[in-house]
């Protein structure tokens, strides 16, 4: 693992330099806790100082010397110290020497952990900072206690004292990408985060642990961290030094908080004592928070648990849940969050009994997708007798956790089981999703059709109804299945959950037929009746984000995208490590990135869901499909069609619905290769096979490309018919792009570019821009200066881009016809032009006519525009 390298605290480190050139008049002491990157600020700064006009001193304090006159800076003195002087003597010797060792030159004092200065250096510091020509800068550890002459460069206004604060999650992730040599996966970096608060201390230690041990898996470029926390030594010997020595009192209750966090603050003062708590939290090993009318307690750094929780003996962990699940039984136990702890408690206590406890537990962490929790109590539910619901449960979860083969097994074996039609319902819905997604399986949908037609209970085959319902859209059967989810809808019998799933069915439609913008009105007011559905059949969450996912992107509605990613189902996939969730929002991230022109942030989004799908079955075509379709816009057409290859080796009937974003990705895929004609047939079939199923808003987007590959007068009326039905700012956008590129219209072109640039669809913008560029400069447009400028704004957006569209064929300039331009481009008159080349005015003036029509501009106010979109000169 390379070293550790520095990045973010630019503010900080302005500030160092400043402080350190005398420019703000004081000095600045850097304070924070241990660990939060004060001593590395400090080095950064001072490494960066011109230590030839400066007199630059660094000295690092420490236990050792603190009893030492001056031996906290006798790394900055000279080592003649006269003998037997008293305070004052040694302080007036050592200013001397100081300042005859900078012979004239600024001084500049560094002291690392000045809190543990002895008194005489600490006095020492306090004269410098009061000195002429001379500035102290230096780092304090918050909450130590410090020497008065410490403190008093702050007080007396010598020095501006700031604390630094955490690194913030861009600048953990710009450092693990750096440490570990490629991109990280957004999950992993939030957990690292929040496990680390921020303290680059302990992230340094977390991450190599987790390299040294294996951890860190790479995936498609990607890194990832699997979540086992390894408490190395060093690790823990870091902890150990922030948690201090403890009190068998003071263990007892971070023991309890560690194991039942967050924890009532009065079970835990019953468990314990007030005296004990109110000593741990004033140690800030504890913090009390009040949550929701509850105040509860937690610890105050995350892996003070991972600690206090591996040194527990195993005797007494398990005393010590089965004493937590008994006192919030006694509580009551009232919140779904307080029975699933209980249950997770009673199992790993090895006190649970109650199947029914366990299964509810279970389905309440299904509920939120904490699949290695839900699955854990769904099998430990399963070995206590939970019968049927237990394994139906436990099957679904191994389904959606890419375990499809034992959810099968586990269906099988429990047939014989069911009941009563609720039972069936259940067992058909989950064992051919199974079959169908799981096992890639397309015929299971007709078993399914013949088997529901035996339930008689109207409620009960609404379930499979809506399941049957999916799997006809997603195999490519959208009249069927639209047929079914209004069969759904329009039986008052029909339960919530197939209610739901047949509203995402109808939405998903809509959003490919032209009518996306109705699709996230129907989405949201499905997740405003989520709590009648989630709770039993929480998998149709998916479906939701499938359909609003579908119906943003060909909206582009790139606002609703970054709704989507922020909202709580992203943060519980994230957290619960629902692979199949996060990696189809991470699919629709990339989607919308690249839409933006943001193609490498585009890349990192598609490679890690291809990473994170890569076990299963389901989206992983579409995810190594948009690899290709990025790489491809950025002219690298061996890595597009090595995704490309992957997308088709991955894509089965199942889920044939993805087939307009393969088929465009396969498109871009012989354009990196500069094969357009096979491009432009792979489109042409794609828009006529849109056409014929109805999905408008696809079909308007492989016109769309067709328009943009060149070939805009076979396509622009057809895309006019579309912009008349089609929803949203997107469809009249881009008809008009297509028709003024059929039209040869630079004008309109700038105007459409900057209509897609408020859309933020700065490829499209930028391919417009480019277009107008060429035209107006073929016609000597006014408008050409304002069409190229727009241009270099819009590549800057979207800098890795490479399509044909974005070519503007540039005009050769000669040597002297360069030279002339950037000179009158500069203000100089032709006369002054004629002296310095040698030449005659009139020679100067035949030249910048030869350059206004060659750049397409009629003057010289319109020459430094023009003349900054040429390429460099060679």
């Amino acid at each position: 693992m390379p070293p550790w390298s520095f990045v973010g605290r630019n503010a900080e480190l302005i500030r160092v330099a400043e402080a350190a050139s005398g420019s703000t008049g004081r000095g600045l002491i850097l304070g924070g806790p241990p660990g939060i990157g004060k001593s590395r600020l400090l080095r950064e700064g001072v490494n960066a100082l011109d230590q030839d006009r400066l007199a630059v001193w660094t000295a690092t304090a420490n236990a050792a010397t603190a009893g030492l006159p001056l031996g906290g800076l006798a790394q900055v003195l000279p080592p003649d110290q006269p003998a037997g002087g008293s305070p004052a003597g040694l302080l007036r010797w050592a200013v001397d020497a100081l300042h005859r060792q900078a012979a004239g030159r600024p001084i500049v004092v560094a002291v690392d952990d000045a809190h543990l200065l002895d008194p005489l250096s600490a006095a020492l510091v306090y004269y410098v900072a009061r000195s002429e020509n001379a500035t102290v800068i230096g780092t304090v550890r918050t909450g130590e206690p410090v020497h008065d002459p410490i403190s008093a460069l702050w007080k007396d206004d010598l020095v501006e004292r700031i604390e630094l604060s955490p690194l913030t999650l861009q600048e953990t992730s710009d450092l693990l990408q750096q440490v570990l040599g490629g991109p990280v996966d957004s999950a992993s970096v939030d957990r690292l985060w929040q496990l680390s608060q921020g303290n680059a201390l302990l992230l340094r230690e977390l991450v190599i642990a987790a390299h040294a041990a294996g951890e860190i898996i790479e995936s498609y470029g990607m890194q990832r961290w699997t979540g086992k926390v390894d408490l190395a030594p060093t690790l823990t010997e870091v902890v150990d030094a922030r948690i201090g020595k403890l009190t068998p009192q003071e263990r007892a209750v971070l023991e309890l908080v560690a194991f039942g966090e967050p924890i009532g603050l009065p079970l835990l003062v019953n468990a314990t004592d007030l005296a004990t708590v109110e000593t741990a939290e004033e140690r800030q090993l504890i913090r009390v928070v009040v949550e929701d009318r509850r105040t509860t307690v937690r610890l105050a750094h995350p892996l003070y648990g991972e600690v206090v929780r591996r040194r527990c003996p195993v005797t007494r962990f398990r005393r010590l849940l089965d004493q937590l699940a008994t006192l919030v039984e006694g509580s009551g136990a009232r919140r779904r969050d307080d029975l699933l702890r209980v249950a997770v408690w009673r199992l790993d206590s090895d006190t649970a009994r109650d199947p029914v406890q366990l299964l509810n537990a279970c389905r309440l962490a299904f509920a939120t997708y904490d699949m290695a929790l839900a699955m854990r109590l769904g099998k430990a539910a399963v070995a206590a007798g939970g019968g049927f619901d237990a394994a139906e449960t436990l099957a679904t979860i191994l389904m959606f956790a890419n375990c499809p083969e034992e959810g099968a097994r586990i269906l099988d074996e429990n047939e014989d089981q069911i009941i009563d039609e609720a039972q069936r319902s259940r067992w058909l819905a989950v064992r051919h999703i199974t079959s169908h997604w799981g096992l890639g399986d397309p015929t299971t949908v007709d078993e399914l059709n013949r088997q529901t037609h035996k339930l008689t209970d109207l409620r009960e085959r609404s379930l499979a109804l809506a399941v049957e319902s999916t799997m006809r859209l997603h195999r490519g059967d959208s009249g069927q299945a639209l047929t079914l989810a209004r069969t759904v809808l329009d039986s008052p019998a029909s339960a919530p959950g197939p209610r739901a799933l047949a509203r995402s069915i109808m939405g998903h439609l809509q959003a490919m037929r032209g009518a996306p913008v109705q699709t996230v009105k129907a989405m949201a007011a499905l997740d405003a009746d989520a709590a009648q559905w989630r709770a039993e059949v929480p998998y149709i969450q998916l479906g939701v984000e499938l359909a609003r996912g579908t119906a943003t992107i060909l909206a582009a509605d790139l606002e609703a995208v970054d709704a989507i990613v922020a909202a709580e189902f992203a943060g519980m996939a994230d957290a619960g490590n629902f692979l199949l969730g996060s990696g189809y929002l991470q699919i629709v991230r990339a989607q919308a990135a690249r839409l933006r022109g943001r193609l490498q942030e585009a890349g990192r989004a598609a490679s890690q869901a291809s990473a994170a799908l890569a076990t299963g079955r389901i989206f992983v075509a579409l995810a190594h499909a948009e690899r290709a379709h990025i790489a491809a816009l950025c002219g690298d057409p061996a890595a597009a069609t090595a995704a490309f290859a992957e997308a088709e080796r991955a894509h089965y009937r199942s889920m044939e619905v993805l087939y307009p974003w393969l088929e465009e990705a396969r498109a871009w895929v012989a354009v990196a290769s500069g094969d357009i004609t096979t491009a432009a047939e792979v489109l042409r079939l794609l828009a006529a096979r849109n056409r014929s199923d109805g999905f408008a808003a696809h079909e308007m987007f492989a016109l769309y490309h067709l328009g943009r590959l060149g070939f805009a007068a076979e396509v622009h009326e057809r895309l006019d018919v579309l912009a008349q039905t089609v929803e949203g700012r997107l469809a009249p956008a881009i008809a008009w792009h297509v028709r003024a590129i059929a039209e040869e219209d630079g004008g309109s072109l700038l105007a459409v570019a900057e209509e897609l640039a408020e859309m933020e669809l700065n490829l499209f913008a930028a391919e417009a821009a480019a277009g107008a560029v060429t035209l107006l400069r073929s016609i000597r447009s006014p408008q050409t200066p304002r069409a190229a400028q727009r241009l270099a704004e819009l590549r800057a957006e979207c800098q890795l881009a490479a399509t044909p569209a974005l070519v503007v064929p540039q005009p050769m300039l000669t040597g002297r016809e360069r030279q002339i331009a950037k000179l009158a481009a500069a203000g100089v008159p032709s006369k002054e032009i004629a002296d310095q080349l040698y030449l005659s005015s009139r020679t100067v003036d035949n030249h910048l006519m030869r350059v206004y029509a060659k750049l397409g501009v009629t003057g010289r106010a319109e020459l430094a525009a023009a003349l900054r979109s040429l390429p460099p000169e060679e």
